[in-house]
């Protein structure tokens, strides 16, 4: 299991293989800073002190490094999209995410997988960073950007977000990236613990959003974890008790990641951080000093 290759911090990049399955990263944005409304608690003076964060995911000024990504997980016999991004020309309250004209479908064409050849979508939920790409502007209407795809989403959050009011954050988004996925037909409802296929299937990670899923990936006696947001940035397995301001429930979102911290702790699971920088997968190690850090180098640091 591991890394086989890597490019840029845009564009494809970065691919994993977990047995016979093959992961691969496509970034639409990497970007340092801008980042404490999702994470108030991570100040510049704050994160400072969490030197092992350096420097792949905090610079030295102590701005957090993000990145937002989707993932293709390639079985062999299947092709599956994790989390879908911003997409283009969506209208979005946060400025940077507003009408963007990203190389998005180009970098992921150029990686082996145009968008007719993916076969399914998993979203591990339904906010707006994890759901723009499921559709495309085409003559002015929303049309599914996937059109051979099946589109799973977790019927918890799915009947949650239908029902309920947007927020400042999600306002539009069901409209424009959910609902029209919907009403092509594309759309299954499935359980929260659905097997996708013989390698994938969903986890559940509350917290974050009611339904919220991590996506677990197990191939010839490897596996992989795909967080989704119940860990936005690797500072989370240090700072358990620093939770973002999207979350719908931050004590269940702080359980969650207590949990799989202590699960996954020591193991050869790679965890793949759908926000996590470059170099994007590692595995949970504790500290001495308490709590947890993110090991991307584990053969050349203890």
């Amino acid at each position: 299991m591991g890394e086989v290759s890597g490019k840029s911090a845009t564009g494809w990049g970065r691919q994993w293989q977990v047995g016979r399955v093959k992961i691969t990263r496509i970034v639409e944005m990497e970007v340092a800073g801008g980042t404490r409304f999702i994470l108030p608690d991570a100040t510049r003076e704050a994160c400072l002190p969490l030197e092992w964060m350096r420097p792949h995911f905090m610079d030295e000024a102590g701005n957090l490094i993000m990145s937002i990504h989707a993932l293709v997980v390639d079985t062999g016999e299947r092709r599956i999209i994790v989390d879908t991004c911003i997409g283009n020309d969506k209208q979005r309250s946060i400025p940077n995410w507003t009408n963007l004209q990203t190389s998005f479908l180009k970098d992921l064409e150029a990686a082996g997988y145009p968008r007719e050849s993916i076969d399914t979508v998993l979203c591990t939920h339904l906010h707006v960073d994890h759901v723009g790409w499921n559709t495309m502007l085409v003559d002015g209407s929303w049309v599914p950007t996937f059109p051979n795809a099946r589109y799973l989403l977790a019927r918890k959050e799915f009947e949650y977000w239908d029902a309920a009011e947007a927020d400042a954050l999600n306002d539009g988004v069901m409209a424009d990236s959910v609902r029209p996925v919907v009403e092509a037909g594309l759309v299954d409802l499935v359980d929260w613990e659905h097997r996708v296929c013989e390698e994938v299937s969903l986890t559940p990670t509350p917290g974050h959003t009611p339904g919220h899923v991590s996506i677990a990936i197990r191939s010839g006696g490897e596996q992989a974890l795909i967080t989704g947001d119940c860990f936005h940035h690797p500072c989370q397995m240090t700072r358990v008790d620093w939770c973002s301001s999207a979350d719908f429930d931050s004590a269940a979102g702080q359980q969650t990641r207590e949990t799989l911290l202590e699960r996954y702790a020591e193991s050869n699971v790679l965890v793949i951080g759908t926000h996590f920088a470059t170099p994007t997968a590692g595995y949970i190690r504790p500290r001495a000093e308490g709590g947890y850090w993110f090991d991307v180098e584990p053969s050349s640091r203890t």
